[in-house]
Parts: structure tokens; C-alpha cells; sequence
């Protein structure tokens, strides 16, 4: 099972947890059927209220105009000079509704009282409505028209559709300015033997309710509009302190980092110092350069010594390695390099500790490849991680396989496999992670730092490549080195044709 070293992360994210988005957004809309159902929710009500006040106080001068015009054609009707005693009374009405919702626009939200300016615009409506009751009542009996009920319920139709729209906000509007105007027109309406009048009475009242329906349904639009303007605030506040809180962590995160490194400068020359002296001096009495030693426990004590002292000089060296690559410090000494010799090179480095363990190391390489432009040492340290853990892990009497050749891409690899236990495959992300081991290979094999892989996937990561890892249980494991092919020195269509044909892998 392939895992490339991009996705390998050390698990900062568990990401076999189940998605928590649905739970997300049943809350959210939990909490927003919440908030609707609270009509009583004092935030809320003090923002309706104030885009109720911005509204009346927005709307007014189209009041006069529309009572002005009204006021006209019902004088040039003949109704006579009630109609303007009308329009005086309706507008000083709209002008006392104005002057309520100016003051609560300007009132800061916090000091706001919404049951008193509730009621503050309950009575301003209602005066407003005594003004259409007024109109409502006019008669005319030298009028020029027959249809008089009709134009007034016309007029009244249209200030309550204009009411219905400017108040969506505040509900209790519509039925404050109008219930009494219908109320007057149906009783004057009803006293008359005329149809015409009865039919416009029931239009009026059937219009009412239909009209407060329009304005509940606004009003729900306006208190929905609000809760996902409530949410979204939230959500802001809540991004911008997540922000800080990251920001925050990234800065210890840095300051860690650096105090790391330091501490990884300054240890690494106060343990290499005694520990130069430790293997210099362990060598000189595990050989007896200085003269023989009377008891024999002491040779092997010494070289105990010696081959711990080595031990840790390369655990320090590789953790320094591993450091600079993490800090992005790992400076790379780039240079023509011949792939193929310098793994043929690692393979006879190694020779002697796979036939301590009866493992055969079988090369196949393909010929005539191109130089690299890399980093020697690099590469070397990447052919001996993946020979040294197939060498580990690798059974007696099995072989271990090297091969070197041309991806698909125009790049080169190096691949080693063994006939190892293997890798579960949700190990394989462990195993990437610095200091990370599997399980089969813990039982099953010599202890290791578990830098080694992490190392590989740094310095392929420096040269632009990739690192692969296929494993199955019980069959072995492939570790694949990718160069990419801007590292080639040549362009692949140079190639020599053995090399072409032989096609490329990966």
C-alpha cells in the first residue's frame, strides 16, 4: 500500500473521527429556531424597533405627498373643505409618528426600553389611524361621482399595502392605524342602502387580514435576517479569536523552535567533546595499543563502551539532521553526482553487515543514466537509511533488493525492498513520523531511533522529490527515493535507447 511522504503527516488532525459538520449545522439551525421563537428576545426587539424608526422616519415625505394628492381629488370632487381639514390632521399625525422614530433612532440601542417604545409607536400609529377614520367618514352628497365608496377604499387599500411594506418591523402597526378607519367606513357603509359600499366594506376587511399576514411574513424575513446577522457576528468574533489564539501559538511555537535549536547548537558540541574522548579512548584499550590487559572482561568492556559511544554520536547526529531540516536550516551542497555510483557505493558499505545476517544484497540497475544535480552526502544518507532498515528488518537467509532507474517523469529512484514482517497499514504514518515505529518491527527486530525515514523524506523534500512507502503484512516493504526531473542533467530525450526501452517506473 503506497503512502507518499506529502500526506504523511504526525497526525495533528485525527482524521478517522467522524465529520463533525452536520452536528455543526444541526446546532446552528437549532439555535436559530431558538432565537425566532423568542419574540420577546430584548436584543432583537430593539433592533426591529430601530429598523422600524429608520423606516417611518425614511418614508415620511412621501406621506404629504400622498395625502396632499388624495386631499386634492377629493376637493375637486366636491367633497368640500373637510378634505383639507383631513390632509392637516393626517400629516401633523404622520409628523408626531415621525418625531417618535427620530428620537428612537438616535437612542443607543443598550438605553433603549422596547415595551415603552413599543408604546410610544402603538400611540403615534393609532392617531395616525383616528386621521384615516376621519377620511373614512367623509361623505359627499352633491358629489360629481356615484362610486364615492370606491375611491375611499381604493385610498385605503393603497395606505394600507404602503403601511404593510414600511412596517414589517413592527407588526402591531398595521391593526393600530387601520382597524378603526375599516371599522368606520363598514358601519357608514352598512347604514346606506347602496351595495357598492357593503361590497368595498368586506374588501377592506378581508384586506386587513391579508395585509397583516404580508407583514408577519416580512417580519419573520427581518428576524431571520437578524439571527444570521447574529451568526455571523459570532462567527467573526469567534475567527478573530481563533486568529489571535494562532497567532499567539505560532509566536511560541517560533520561540520554541529557536530555543530548540540553540539548545541542539549548544549540546551538540558539549556531548561531541567528551564523546570523541570516550570512543578515542575505548578504541586504544579495546585494542591494547597501550599494552595488554590482564583480564579479558576488560577488552569487552571496553568495546561496549566503544560501540555505545558510536551509538549515540549517531543518534545526536541524526536528531542535529533532523533539527536543521524541520528549521529549513539543512544547507545543501549541490554538484553533478552519478546516482549509480554512489548507491553501488552504499551497497558494498553495507555488504558486510547483511552477510553477518546471511542477506544477499541484489542490485539492479539500469545503465547509462544521467548525472544528478543534488547533494552527495544527502543522497548517501538516503540510500543508507533504506538499506540499513531492509538489512534490519530483513529475515535470514532472504535477499534484499536495490534498484536504480528512470521514472515516468524523466526523474531517477532509488528502490530497496525486503522480505520483511511488514508494515499494517495504519502504521504507515507512524512509521514516517520522527521516532515513530511499527509494531511487528518493535517485536521483531533490533531497536532503532526512528529517525531514519524521517530524514529520507526531509532530504527528498529538499530536492524537490517524493518518498514512497508500499508495504504489506507478511510480504515485505518497498521504500521508494523519487528525484524529480529537473534534478537530471540531461533532458530524457538524450537518454541512450537501452535506457529508453528498458521503460521507465513510478
Amino acid at each position: 500500500m503506497p503512502l507518499s511522504a506529502n500526506t504523511a503527516d504526525k497526525f495533528i488532525v485525527d482524521r478517522s473521527k467522524r465529520h463533525r459538520n452536520s452536528d455543526v449545522a444541526r446546532a446552528v439551525r437549532k439555535t436559530r429556531d431558538r432565537l425566532l421563537q423568542q419574540p420577546e428576545n430584548p436584543t432583537f426587539e430593539r433592533e426591529l424597533l430601530k429598523q422600524h424608526a429608520g423606516t417611518v422616519v425614511s418614508g415620511f415625505l412621501s406621506v404629504p405627498f400622498l395625502v396632499t394628492a388624495v386631499a386634492v381629488v377629493s376637493y375637486l370632487l366636491g367633497m368640500g373643505q373637510a378634505t383639507l381639514l383631513w390632509a392637516a390632521l393626517t400629516i401633523i399625525a404622520y409628523g408626531f409618528l415621525a418625531v417618535i422614530a427620530k428620537r428612537v433612532s438616535a437612542l443607543p440601542a443598550a438605553e433603549m426600553n422596547p415595551a415603552g417604545v413599543r408604546m410610544e409607536f402603538f400611540l403615534g400609529h393609532l392617531m395616525t389611524g383616528l386621521a384615516w377614520s376621519f377620511y373614512a367618514s367623509l361623505g359627499c352628497a352633491s358629489c360629481a361621482v356615484d362610486d364615492l365608496a370606491v375611491i375611499k377604499a381604493v385610498v385605503l387599500l393603497v395606505a394600507m399595502a404602503a403601511t404593510a411594506m414600511l412596517s414589517s418591523s413592527y407588526r402591531g402597526a398595521l391593526f393600530a392605524t387601520f382597524l378603526i378607519p375599516i371599522a368606520v367606513f363598514a358601519v357608514t357603509g352598512t347604514a346606506s342602502s347602496v351595495s357598492i359600499e357593503s361590497a368595498m366594506a368586506f374588501l377592506l376587511i378581508v384586506a386587513l387580514p391579508f395585509f397583516a399576514y404580508v407583514v408577519r411574513t416580512m417580519s419573520r424575513s427581518a428576524l431571520m435576517t437578524l439571527a444570521l446577522r447574529s451568526e455571523m457576528d459570532s462567527l467573526v468574533a469567534e475567527l478573530e479569536t481563533a486568529k489571535a489564539f494562532s497567532d499567539e501559538a505560532r509566536r511560541r511555537a517560533e520561540d520554541a523552535n529557536l530555543a530548540k535549536s540553540r539548545f541542539l547548537a549548544t549540546m551538540s558540541h558539549e556531548l561531541r567533546t567528551p564523546l570523541n574522548a570516550i570512543l578515542g579512548f575505548s578504541e586504544v584499550m579495546a585494542n591494547e595499543v597501550l599494552g595488554k590487559m590482564g583480564n579479558k572482561s576488560y577488552r569487552e568492556y571496553s568495546q561496549d563502551i566503544h560501540d555505545s559511544g558510536q551509538h549515540l554520536l549517531e543518534l545526536i547526529n541524526e536528531i542535529l539532521d533532523l533539527s536543521r531540516i524541520e528549521a529549513g536550516r539543512y544547507q545543501l551542497n549541490e554538484a553533478p553526482v552519478a546516482l549509480l555510483n554512489v548507491v553501488e557505493d552504499c551497497c558494498h558499505m553495507m555488504e558486510l553487515r547483511a552477510r553477518n545476517k546471511d542477506i544477499r544484497i541484489e542490485q539492479n540497475f539500469e545503465h547509462f543514466l544521467p548525472n544528478l544535480f543534488a547533494d552527495e552526502r544527502a543522497i548517501r544518507q538516503i540510500t543508507l537509511n533504506l538499506l540499513s532498515n531492509a538489512i534490519k528488518f530483513s529475515p535470514s537467509g532472504t535477499n534484499v533488493l536495490v534498484r536504480v532507474g528512470w521514472t515516468v517523469g524523466g526523474g531517477q529512484y532509488v528502490s530497496v525492498k525486503d522480505n520483511g514482517p511488514g508494515i499494517p497499514p495504519e502504521e504507515l504514518p507512524v512509521v514516517l513520523a520522527a521516532f515513530g515505529q511499527g509494531s511487528i518491527a518493535i517485536k521483531s527486530a533490533e531497536q532503532g531511533t526512528g529517525l531514519g525515514l524521517p530524514i529520507t523524506q526531509g532530504l527528498l523534500a529538499l530536492h524537490g522529490g517524493e518518498f514512497e512507502l508500499k508495504s504489506k503484512l507478511r510480504e515485505g516493504t518497498e521504500a521508494i527515493a523519487i528525484f524529480p526531473a529537473s534534478r537530471v542533467m540531461e533532458d530524457a530525450s538524450d537518454r541512450p535507447a537501452a535506457a529508453t526501452a528498458s521503460g521507465g517506473r513510478f
